[in-house]
């Protein structure tokens, strides 16, 4: 029986970056619940010259393991909950924040597929479909406060990449995890939109329940992949639409309307701290509007170094092990 997770990766900005304090609502949500989340959260941090803009990065919570689309949203919905019930910043789920240029500092939304019996099959059909998937959630449309395209992070960030001949190379856009022994389809970026989010693992499922082979074709997405981080859905892409479409009928909007383009118009019609605020009312409660922001100041340090303590400390052993296996 096929199974599915997701892993969701999100800043939490204090309110234009983030900060240690991430550290702390990790360490609250570990203590609330120390038996789930010591394997199922994790910290992120910014790496070589991108430090200089600031050393937190992204934070992530994953789900259980669903045969069900809809209990597995139902699980992302209370990580998101618990998440929103610690954190005093702005939850901010997207690739890369509008204001920085760190191409280390990204955030992602990982599906994993499991329980094929082929997972060779499973693999090539998602690479099949590659060209459009990522669509459904596609969120990274600045740099700096500049317009880039559909997503930055696709183009740019370290941990997503090309297809290569070893698909259990980590930092690609798709791999056969080593550790779970999933396919992980790791280039889609985080959205506040849980709508968008369940088309997208409806859309996996379906494609790893074909029964047939379909040709992969990796050499045509990467010739693509950087056309679409830019423009997103392609006009030669047409026809996978239409051939995914008649397998499930999903929304053609989601794919022609991005969240991205969302973003790019709530920054350019609330600003930056506006536009933060829309995404975490959207994660939140889902309505996407900006709200008062309530700036608070003074405790980032202490708070993160108690973070850091009581989260990343005694979770090392989990964190070699990991090492290790991928």
């Amino acid at each position: 029986m096929l199974t599915f997770g997701i892993e969701e990766e999100v800043f939490v900005t204090e309110p234009e970056r983030p900060t240690m304090r991430s550290m702390y609502y990790l360490a609250r949500i570990l203590a609330r619940n120390p038996g789930f989340y010591y394997t199922h959260s994790a910290s992120n941090f910014a790496r070589g010259s991108d430090l200089k803009q600031g050393l937190m990065s992204g934070v992530e919570l994953s789900t259980g393991i669903h045969t069900d689309v809809d209990s597995l949203l139902d699980d992302l919905k209370a990580r998101r909950a618990d998440l929103a019930a610690v954190a005093r910043g702005l939850i901010v789920p997207m690739g890369h924040l509008l204001n920085f240029d760190t191409p280390t500092n990204t955030c992602s939304l990982q599906v994993h597929v499991g329980g094929a019996e082929d997972n060779r099959k499973v693999y090539n059909n998602i690479l099949h479909f590659l060209p459009i998937l990522p669509l459904f959630t596609i969120n990274s449309p600045m740099i700096m406060e500049n317009y880039y395209g559909q997503s930055y992070r696709m183009k740019c960030s370290f941990a997503v990449g090309p297809i290569g001949d070893d698909w259990t190379v980590r930092f690609q856009d798709v791999i056969l995890s080593k550790r779970l022994g999933t396919i992980e389809v790791r280039v889609c970026d985080p959205c506040w939109d849980l709508e968008r989010v369940k088309w997208l693992v409806r859309c996996l499922k379906a494609i790893a329940e074909i029964e047939t082979a379909l040709e992969p074709n990796p050499q045509r997405y990467n010739e693509q992949r950087d056309a679409i981080s830019v423009q997103g859905l392609l006009e030669d892409n047409m026809p996978l639409v239409k051939e995914l479409k008649a397998i499930v009928d999903f929304p053609l909007e989601l794919l022609q309307c991005t969240a991205s383009d969302e973003m790019r118009t709530a920054y350019e019609d609330w600003g930056l701290v506006g536009a933060y605020s829309a995404v975490d009312n959207g994660y939140r409660t889902g309505v996407f509007a900006p709200k008062e922001v309530t700036i608070k100041q003074g405790r980032d340090l202490a708070e993160g170094v108690v973070g850091f303590l009581g989260y990343y400390l005694t979770r090392l052993p989990y964190y070699a092990w990991k090492g290790l296996v991928e």
